[in-house]
């Protein structure tokens, strides 16, 4: 299953700077660990704000929730999730 993902991160301001920059270095670890798997098939981010939209290639609606909720930087998101199903006019082999 094929879903968007909008990703709005806001760390607190008063979380210190040590534990806010281990917390980006995992998140980036993680989420290039999914690319490589091919879960975390696009990542794109919003300028000038700390936000991102992606798209997962995911068994069910659940396997994205464990993922999502799995991430590092997941208690400071305000996520919105969006199913994708292939368009009959695309005409690219690999939309699923």
């Amino acid at each position: 299953m094929i879903f968007q993902v909008e990703m709005d991160v806001r760390i607190p301001h008063d979380l210190p700077a040590e534990t806010a920059n281990a917390l980006k270095a995992a998140e980036r670890e993680r989420a290039q660990e999914l690319q490589r798997a091919g879960i975390w098939r696009h990542l794109w981010r919003h300028a000038g704000r700390y936000a991102n939209t992606s798209v997962f290639d995911v068994e069910s609606p659940q396997a994205l929730h464990d993922i999502l909720s799995g991430l590092p930087l997941f208690p400071f998101m305000d996520v919105k999730v969006t199913a994708l199903c292939r368009h009959p006019s695309s005409v690219r082999d690999d939309d699923r």
